[in-house]
């Protein structure tokens, strides 16, 4: 991107800081980092697929994806592991240079299975056992950390449109959401369809009645994924914005957020087709646009993570969706991912089957992601055990060798 356009899309939407002045540009070279949060807790089994269990096929019956080399099955990654077919022209090419990497088992040890209590604790990243304090979040930690040592010029910022719990804190930070949330409405005309077929019948009364049911009920879901998702962007809002969000990180900030809402899928969730895997197609083509606009060099510094605040039960319920779980799948992403995590599934990991569920349910969680975000950030910034204290207070680092 040219300087001239650059200034141009900055001089359109001032970038605040908590104080309201304009924030200072980093470094033209330096390390950066973007979390991406997957809001309403998305389905990891259906996205990374253990397919060498076949427990995980007879729990779902009409959901799972199919095992590699059969129409529609996922792309095979080693001997217990595929990718959602969606993903074959985005995610799965960088998978195969190395550039990305899927931590399976991780999350929190929050136990409350509440999306919003969750989130919070997450976006905090303190004690579950101590008071919380929303006006720290881990990631203001960070840049205050790095501002006082490793990086003495850090710009962090949120593409949201309200600071989130993981920037608030005494370190300045921006925000700023560059795009709209995007909304879809239910397609009634195959209900008035059938609706018609019945009318001046004896059961037109009880089409009537059923679809009245339904549409409350689809309605009480889409409240409640809406809630989930915090007023987030969609996925297609995400695949968007993403190239906007590489130039400003490429020329500006070198800390960022964003969170990407609709993954909450009590409701036909579909399989290797369907609503999860449109969702997937579209998180998948802004992720790799993402990679693209920033450049070689800057890719080559760069790390993604994406997150969740936790996966969904690893059955199906009789909705054809899945319901709230525990243990989800964490991805990361960069041009300068290490032989040891390049191209793989990394972190402690055990196989799937009805003994190994975490009460009966779900993922149990391996890899805490405090520890797991401790032992990058010390392998990113070179932090020591001072300094990672101050993000991650009395966390010992798990160390996965991602960079």
């Amino acid at each position: 991107m040219q300087r001239r356009e650059l200034l141009k899309l900055m001089a359109a939407a001032p970038f605040a800081g908590a104080a309201g002045q304009l924030m200072a540009a980093p470094a033209a070279e330096g390390t950066k980092l973007l979390v991406v949060f997957l809001r309403g807790a998305y389905d990891c089994s259906n996205l990374l697929v253990p397919t060498s269990s076949d427990f995980y096929y007879a729990s779902r019956p009409n959901i799972a994806i199919a095992r590699p080399g059969t129409p529609n099955g996922a792309l095979p990654i080693d001997g217990n592991w595929g990718l959602h077919p969606a993903l074959a022209q985005t995610v799965m090419p960088l998978f195969q240079q190395k550039q990305a990497s899927f931590i399976a088992f991780a999350g929190t040890d929050d136990l409350t299975r509440s999306h919003f209590e969750t989130q919070d604790s997450i976006e905090l990243g303190q004690a579950l056992d101590k008071r919380r304090d929303y006006r720290s979040g881990f990631l203001n930690r960070l840049a205050g950390v790095l501002g006082a040592g490793p990086v003495t010029d850090v710009s962090p910022i949120a593409f949201t449109d309200q600071l989130p719990i993981s920037l608030r804190g005494n370190a300045k930070a921006a925000n700023m959401a560059l795009a709209g949330n995007a909304r879809s409405a239910l397609d009634a005309r195959q209900s008035q369809v059938i609706a018609a077929m019945y009318r001046n019948t004896a059961l037109a009364q009880p089409v009537a009645e059923g679809f009245q049911v339904r549409d409350e009920v689809m309605r009480a879901v889409q409240a409640e994924m809406d809630a989930a998702s915090r007023n987030a962007m969609s996925a297609k809002g995400f695949e968007l914005v993403a190239r906007r969000m590489a130039l400003l990180m490429r020329d500006r900030f070198d800390l960022g957020f964003v969170d990407v809402g609709g993954w909450d899928t009590h409701v036909g969730q579909g399989g290797a087709t369907g609503y999860l895997a449109n969702r997937f197609e579209e998180l998948g083509r802004g992720v790799a646009g993402f990679a693209q606009e920033m450049g070689e060099d800057a890719w080559r510094q760069t790390v993604v993570v994406v997150i969740s605040e936790f996966g969904r039960t690893f059955r199906e319920n009789g909705n054809r969706g899945t319901d709230h779980g525990h243990g989800t799948v964490y991805w990361v992403l960069g041009g300068g991912l290490s032989a040891q995590a390049g191209g793989r599934v990394v972190g402690e990991q055990q196989a799937l089957t009805q003994a190994t569920l975490f009460e009966n349910r779900d993922y149990p969680v391996l890899n805490e992601y405090r520890a797991v975000f401790g032992g990058l950030f010390r392998r990113m910034y070179g932090l020591s055990p001072a300094q990672l204290a101050k993000v991650f207070d009395g966390v010992a680092p798990k160390d996965l060798q991602l960079v």
